[in-house]
């Protein structure tokens, strides 16, 4: 039999800080050099301006195996659809038989969002109070959600180029999460006040500029998954301690990194770790409260493995999902 869990299944299943807990120890797992993840295969698609993903792991501790397909079609919003669809495929790493087919779609961004609900956690100042988020999307959405599940977050800024979007975003956050959430006009207006930034888009080009960040900033970059696609300036990573999720992944993928090193700025020495390794006490995290630091995330499979684990161990508890023979 396999579990069939919907977008809502998965919702009830794991609050974020459930997985934030999950996604953590799946990072110390990876970095400690138990887990298997082959680097995705990607399926470009240009002439409808999209991609897919394929992301497999196996976490060896826990002994979880998984695997996600992901699109991402960039136009897709125009069209009134998603900007990304998913599936997780569960697999019983004891026997290899699948046992839970479930909306990725949903986990991708609640994985993406504990992810940095994570980094926020280890690396942000303890008394930040001030959050911007750059991307009024779902994975905007649940980025805020995460830093607001690890810090007392007061007060957000909501900037996106769209700002209709924008306005729609800052009305159900504040609800949701009984935040004051103001839209910003311009970049600067979000940066200049913030403690922690999100940026979760799809640019090209950075987002914001390296002279309104100020010291004792925290920021989580997990939009750009391609080594041509950019958020952060680089001045500000060559100012920041630089905090990854894998390195393997990060300098096959993340162009926040890539392009500096590119064009000779920094080396990969730069990095300063792998996430795993500074929730583990293995390596520094933050060391001063004006120091900035850079969460670089380009998403792994270990993340998806994880809380897709914890969503079907919930959902057999509580009997969500409906069970079908293939």
């Amino acid at each position: 039999m396999v579990r069939i869990l919907t977008r809502q299944d998965v919702q009830k299943a794991l609050p974020m800080a459930q997985a934030i807990e999950a996604v953590r120890d799946a990072f110390v797992q990876l970095s400690a050099g138990q887990a298997d993840v082959p680097l995705r295969t990607a399926l470009d698609v240009p002439r409808r301006n999209g991609v897919t993903l394929f992301m497999p792991a196996y976490l060896s501790v826990d002994d979880q195996m998984a695997l996600k397909i992901v699109s991402v079609y960039d136009d897709n919003p125009d069209k009134g659809l998603p900007l990304i669809h998913a599936l997780v495929v569960v697999v019983d790493a004891k026997t290899g038989a699948p046992t839970a087919i479930m909306d990725g779609t949903y986990l991708t961004a609640l994985r993406t969002g504990a992810a940095s609900g994570a980094a926020t956690e280890a690396l942000a100042r303890p008394e930040a109070r001030v959050a911007a988020i750059f991307g009024a999307g779902a994975q905007g959405r649940t980025q805020l959600e995460a830093v607001c599940a690890v810090r007392s977050i007061e007060e957000a800024w909501i900037y996106d180029v769209e700002s209709a979007r924008a306005g729609r975003y800052a009305d159900e956050m504040s609800d949701l999460l009984d935040v004051n959430v103001c839209v910003a006009r311009m970049p600067a207006q979000a940066v200049r006040s913030a403690d922690v930034i999100c940026t979760a888009t799809t640019s090209s080009s950075p987002v914001f500029d390296d002279a309104d960040v100020q010291p004792g900033t925290h920021i989580n970059a997990i939009g750009a998954y391609t080594p041509e696609m950019q958020e952060i300036p680089p001045h500000t990573v060559l100012r920041a301690r630089v905090v990854i999720d894998h390195r393997e992944a990060a300098l096959a993928e993340a162009g926040d990194l890539l392009i500096p090193i590119d064009r000779g700025l920094m080396t990969p020495e730069h990095i300063s770790a792998e996430l795993g390794e500074v929730v583990a006490g293995d390596r520094p995290g933050r060391e001063s409260s004006d120091e900035i630091t850079l969460f670089k995330s380009v998403g792994v499979a270990v993340q998806d493995v994880a809380t897709a684990a914890a969503v079907l161990e919930a959902a057999q508890t509580t009997g969500l999902g409906t069970d079908v023979a293939l």
